[in-house]
């Protein structure tokens, strides 16, 4: 389906104002304006994101409670476990509070669950296993706050449950020593978007004042605090939670650190990612570079090794496990790809791509642990909700499914409506997961497909662009972009600005790159000014756009690329359409 270009308007004399009172350049002062600020103060607090910025540790509920529980178990020489999750997220949350814990002089290891066998969160079997190797408190990362039935068994086998979390609350809280979250029941915290690594540096942030005994702590806790601060940045971004707020500061100071002090693994990695010549890393080289070989490790089931990388002191040590899960990406975008073109081709061949409500897919080959990314890919291409469901190749254990989806269809609210048919299934509007015998699937994709459809004959718009401006190629310099990316870090909630130019020729044909020809590479010109454009995951154009014989429309993020020491601006192409003679629309130029 077609996207619909919406097309901000603005108004110059405000622009203009703006932009004298905030101190700021007339392109920084509309794209704060089409992110809704527009006082001087809120703007120039927004641009500077200082450290200061971030609230005190103890006003998050439950941090204070939580930290004296571990501060005592560390007097006493009694086994902590940093119990975390198998996602980005996860990883960097218990990495940050294994550290702190050991800084302090604590008896500390920690347990991820394994992704396809144990699942997601606190395990009763993993809680067993723990008491009887010697751990006497548990605090957990990034999971736990749902985890009723599991903190009961925790206090009965004598464990110190400490459960630290940004998820849903189910219907009860658990029973443990203390609770952290920042939207607890009963308090008041200013921010409730912290990821779990976010949480977990608060948690860290109050044992280094606990510890040193005063509310500045001592400069071997700050030389901690800022290092970890690369970790929280990490799991902030790769959780996509909004880089508003605090996240925002975390996250700009964050890559910084990651940059100046990364630690020996993160150094590591960054090296088999190749950035290590880029004097400033940004979310997009945390989003599709780091985080995917940790996540890699996850998804695989070796999400220990991401843990073990995070925290590694031996640099060989270090330099292998970047290498491993290096390969590990590899391994996981070779799944994927090959998943994607088998799913695709089941839309194509067995159902009706253009009037099915939805894709319910299911194969024995498929990778669980891989499924939900080429959902997502497939949900992006033909904007309907798609589920991929991952059979036991035995036919003995239920399938697991991943789904993702669409505005306009609650993924949550359609399972629910089909729960006679799995054995289980939980999640959010847009993404969910499940679980179904072999035999159900196909009694499942009516009802799931049916229910679909009955959601989406409700008046919906469809799928939007929203572009903040209009603008020629010729305006695109180096300068303009630098003062774009005051506006950074870029991610969920403050998107990298959008653009789109009119009545573009391409200069060559278009070129597939990129491991399995995925993406796609164009050169496209407009009045004597010329620019590289690369598309992610969207090599199918290149046919389409060969086929043209006039210029296009193009909807893209102008970026500044780096390579070996030289600096261009390129587009990221978001979408494209054949120019037409159809009157202006509604647009504003950027005012340079």
């Amino acid at each position: 389906m077609p996207k619909l270009w919406r097309i901000q308007s603005h108004d110059a004399a405000q622009i203009a104002a703006l932009a004298r009172s905030a101190n700021v350049s007339p392109v920084v002062a509309q794209l704060l304006a089409c992110r809704g600020l527009t006082g001087a103060e809120t703007i120039r607090e927004f641009l500077d994101a200082k450290l200061t910025a971030l609230r005190d540790p103890a006003l998050l509920g439950g941090v204070e409670q939580a930290a004296q529980v571990l501060m005592a178990a560390v007097r006493e020489r009694r086994k902590i476990t940093v119990y975390g999750d198998y996602d980005v997220d996860g990883m960097t949350a218990t990495s940050l509070l294994m550290q702190c814990l050991k800084l302090l002089g604590g008896e500390v290891n920690f347990f991820v669950p394994r992704r396809l066998e144990e699942g997601y969160g606190l395990n009763a079997d993993a809680l067993k296993s723990l008491a009887a190797a010697g751990t006497k408190v548990v605090v957990t990362v990034d999971c736990g706050i749902s985890a009723v039935a599991e903190a009961q068994v925790a206090a009965e086998l004598g464990l110190e449950l400490i459960i630290t979390d940004h998820h849903e609350f189910a219907a009860e809280l658990p029973q443990a020593a203390a609770l952290v979250h920042p939207r607890l029941p009963g308090t008041a915290y200013p921010f409730a978007g912290l990821s779990g690594a976010g949480v977990a540096h608060k948690l860290a942030w109050e044992l280094c004042r606990q510890a040193d005994g005063a509310k500045k702590v001592s400069p071997r806790m700050r030389d901690y605090l800022m290092s970890a601060l690369g970790l929280a940045a990490l799991g902030t971004i790769a959780d996509c939670v909004p880089l508003v707020d605090e996240n925002r500061v975390l996250v700009k100071h964050g890559l910084k650190s990651l940059c100046e002090q990364p630690g020996i693994g993160i150094a590591a990695l960054i090296r088999v990612a190749q950035l290590a010549e880029k004097k400033q890393l940004d979310c997009e080289d945390v989003g599709f570079a780091l985080a995917p070989r940790l996540n890699a490790a996850g998804r695989l089931g070796q999400a220990e090794l991401g843990v073990e990388l995070l925290t590694t002191t031996n640099p060989e040590r270090a330099q292998a496990l970047a290498e491993y899960v290096n390969g590990l990406n590899g391994d996981r975008q070779s799944l994927e790809r090959s998943i994607y073109i088998t799913a695709h081709k089941q839309i194509t061949e067995k159902f009706d791509a253009d009037n099915d409500a939805a894709f319910v897919l299911a194969d024995p080959e498929w990778h669980p642990g891989v499924i939900g990314i080429v959902a997502g890919r497939l949900t992006e291409k033909f904007h309907k909700p798609v589920i991929l469901i991952a059979l036991d190749r035995l036919g003995v254990k239920p399938g697991t499914g991943s789904a993702r989806s669409v505005p306009g269809v609650e993924l949550h609210r359609a399972l629910a409506a089909c729960t006679q048919h799995l054995v289980g299934h939980g999640g959010h509007a847009a993404a969910a997961g499940l679980k179904i015998d072999e035999h159900k699937v196909d009694d499942f994709r009516a009802d799931f497909c049916e229910f679909v459809a009955s959601e989406r004959n409700r008046p919906t718009a469809g799928p939007e662009l929203l572009i903040d401006a209009e603008t020629p190629l010729s305006v695109l310099t180096l300068a303009a972009i630098e003062q774009i990316d005051q506006l950074g870090p870029f991610g969920q909630g403050n998107p990298r600005p959008t653009f789109c130019a009119t009545g573009l020729t391409l200069d060559e044909a278009p070129k597939k790159i990129g491991g399995g020809q995925r993406h796609l590479s164009l050169k496209l010109s407009q009045h004597r000014n010329s620019i590289r454009a690369v598309s992610f995951g969207n090599a199918d154009w290149a046919e389409e756009l060969e086929k043209l014989d006039g210029p296009i429309d193009v909807a893209f993020r102008p970026v500044i690329n780096e390579f070996r020491g030289r600096r261009t601006v390129e587009m990221q192409l978001l979408d494209w359409r054949a120019s037409t003679t159809a009157p202006a629309r509604e647009a504003s130029p950027l005012p340079y």
